[in-house]
């Protein structure tokens, strides 16, 4: 039989690879280890009271995390709009109290506003802020000092001679006849006697120190303004962008635009109607020295004074006047009269329109309404800042409402 090599030349079987040269046993992998499985979160669990829906409270700084809100119940929610009610209520009773004060705030605001122009423009001019604040201040303190010096005197003087003449107007009226019946008729003098009695002394007494009261307090109102003024002033553009930075930031540019516009026309008109008030002041006072009228120079003070009041105060002022011509003589009342007729036309139709052509522009109708209304709320002061609240609300009412009322 033939014999087959060790390669096996069965041809059944398949020849595989050579046989390695030394064969090493195979070593014992260990199996592989499976990781854990992560075990799920917890779910947390809102303690109870606490709302799940709120975000979760973040971090404060220095001073911890801050708790979560409260929970909302009918409870909560009810009394926290009683406690507003009561807020809203306890304020209302703040502001009515404090109302004296708060139109004297005003005033100072408003004479800030209309007074910054002549700060910024002394300014200009290479004059420190603080020294043209004091400049400005002095002028005002001048033309007050200048206002009490005018019409002071003549009313001490008036009343002084009226205080002479009552004994010869008593002998006067004890020579009329029917005076004499009249007081022998209904017993005048015993009626005097029974009321000359203590309670008649103390009203007159407290008449007395209520008026002391009225000097004293007008004074103190009076400084008061006249500090605030200074002090908004001085602190004009710090207070100006404090109140800009109360808007967000996305309005802001926007806002103070608009609100430079305000008061840059709430300046003018004061500046305006200043030179308007002096222009006026000074025509009176020449006219009052050419038709010999009695203290011509407190006549000018009330016209400038009056001529501040929009739509009714220089005819108030001409009012005032011409009754004073009429007391002098008829003929000085009747030149009184035309003089004031032909300058308010003047004034109506050439002074008026060319001096505020540039610093507000608003319908008379308006202008009268909210002259009206300010009167109504706050006396000669509400008269005086309704011609500049009304150019504010237009200039609102144009670049902010009518716009968005247009885009809807």
């Amino acid at each position: 039989m033939p014999q087959h090599g060790p390669s096996g030349d069965d041809p059944d079987v398949t020849p595989g690879p050579p046989p390695a040269e030394n064969p090493q046993p195979a070593e014992t992998r260990a199996p592989e280890e499976t990781p854990p499985a992560e075990a799920p979160a917890p779910v947390p669990v809102p303690a109870p009271g606490i709302d799940p829906d709120e975000p979760p409270a973040v971090p404060s700084g220095k001073f911890g995390t801050p708790g979560r809100p409260l929970r909302r119940s009918s409870f909560l929610i009810g009394f926290t709009g009683a406690l507003g009610v009561l807020l809203a209520y306890t304020l209302y009773l703040g502001i009515r109290n404090a109302g004296g004060i708060l139109v004297l705030v005003v005033i100072a605001l408003f004479l800030a506003v209309g007074l910054n122009p002549a700060v910024v423009r002394l300014g200009r001019w290479g004059v420190p802020h603080g020294l043209a604040v004091a400049a400005v201040a002095l002028t005002v303190v001048l033309l007050l000092c200048g206002g009490v010096v005018a019409l002071v005197p003549p009313i001490v003087t008036q009343s002084g001679q009226f205080i002479d003449q009552i004994p010869s107007l008593l002998d006067e009226l004890r020579r009329n006849p029917t005076v004499n019946d009249l007081v022998e008729r209904y017993d005048v003098v015993e009626r005097v006697q029974g009321a000359a009695n203590a309670e008649t002394v103390g009203r007159a007494l407290g008449g007395v120190l209520g008026g002391a009261q009225l000097i004293f307090g007008t004074v103190f109102r009076t400084l008061t303004v006249l500090v605030l003024t200074i002090y908004f002033l001085a602190y004009f553009d710090r207070l100006r962008s404090l109140g800009y930075s109360l808007v967000p930031r996305s309005r802001r540019h926007r806002v103070q635009l608009i609100g430079d516009e305000i008061l840059a026309k709430v300046g003018a008109y004061m500046v305006g109607a200043l030179s308007i008030a002096v222009l006026a002041g000074a025509t009176t006072f020449m006219f009052a020295l050419i038709v010999d009228l009695p203290y011509p120079f407190a006549l000018a003070v009330v016209v400038a004074v009056t001529d501040l009041i929009p739509q009714i105060g220089a005819t108030l002022g001409a009012v005032i006047v011409s009754l004073v011509g009429f007391a002098a003589d008829l003929p000085t009342g009747i030149a009184c009269a035309v003089f004031f007729l032909i300058y308010q036309q003047v004034e109506n139709y050439l002074i008026y329109p060319k001096v505020m052509r540039r610093s507000v522009e608003v319908n008379e109708v308006a202008a009268l309404l909210a002259a009206l209304l300010g009167v109504a709320l706050l006396g000669v002061v509400g008269a005086l800042i309704a011609i500049p609240t009304v150019a504010a609300l237009q200039l609102i009412l144009r670049e902010v409402v009518l716009p968005r009322q247009e885009r809807r």
